[in-house]
């Protein structure tokens, strides 16, 4: 049971840093399943076999550093300031470089530079530079957003959305852009995970830093709505909804 005020919970969550991609802060005010296939694992497989490597859009280089240990060459993009920041001070002593780089091509990076290239929830993934900055029998592996992922949240602050919103990032749509790319897509499977918000604090600290969720987001903007949904939250129970997950593997022959 919430024992905190309303105010006492969206002050707190309105005012905590959102910097990086951990997400700690919320344990135990929410709770996500997650994709039965590791990504991390995955990527410090494959990280391990790698002679030259790339992660874009690193976000503060938690996944990265978390995968094991780093190839000889190893780079990371990220575009968020803060982010850039962090991910510096965190894989700067493992060995890997960080490039602030706008998340658009072109990527800095020449032409085959890469056997292995990989991407955790890019916000995009510009198939045509992923192809490009990979050498021949290179690697690419992703763990991306799917369709309407989280949208009963979004959805109670936006209203319905249209078909076209909902259908977004379909894993079918980023499998005929890597194969379009000259790709060959040896891996995708898709889950929906089960995502659970016990506070309204939780929400609104999820929508400070999950920004593309719904645009704009201010407590301020957003107070009425929030504190109808703490009554919910305080009557009902979690407030829940489904995270999408893909998982996309492809190979440049």
């Amino acid at each position: 049971m919430v024992e905190r005020s309303f105010d006492e919970l969206v002050a707190e969550a309105g005012a905590v840093s959102v910097d990086g991609w951990d997400f700690s802060w919320l344990e135990g005010r929410a709770s996500e399943e997650r994709p039965s296939w590791g990504y991390q694992r995955l990527m410090g497989e494959r990280l391990g076999r790698a002679r030259a490597a790339l992660d874009v859009q690193t976000g503060g280089g938690e996944v990265l550093a978390g995968a094991g240990s780093l190839p000889p060459v190893m780079a990371a993009t990220e575009s968020w300031p803060p982010n850039v920041a962090k991910a510096t001070a965190l894989l700067h002593p493992l060995g890997a470089v960080v490039v602030a780089d706008e998340d658009e091509p072109p990527l800095p990076f020449a032409d085959g530079a890469f056997d292995l290239v990989t991407s955790r929830h890019p916000v995009r993934a510009w198939w045509e530079e992923i192809a490009r900055v990979l050498a021949p029998g290179g690697t690419y592996l992703s763990q991306q957003v799917g369709p309407a992922s989280v949208f009963e949240l979004v959805e109670y602050f936006l209203g319905p959305q249209p078909e076209e919103v909902r259908r977004a990032r379909h894993p079918e749509d980023a499998r005929r852009g890597a194969e379009a790319a000259g790709l060959r897509v040896v891996d995708l499977r898709a889950e929906s995970l089960r995502t659970e918000f016990h506070d309204v604090g939780a929400v609104v600290y999820f929508l400070r830093k999950v920004i593309w969720m719904v645009p704009g987001f201010t407590v301020d903007g957003y107070r009425d709505r929030l504190r109808e949904l703490d009554a919910e939250i305080r009557d009902r129970g979690p407030f829940v909804a489904h995270t999408t997950r893909f998982l996309i593997e492809c190979v440049k022959p």
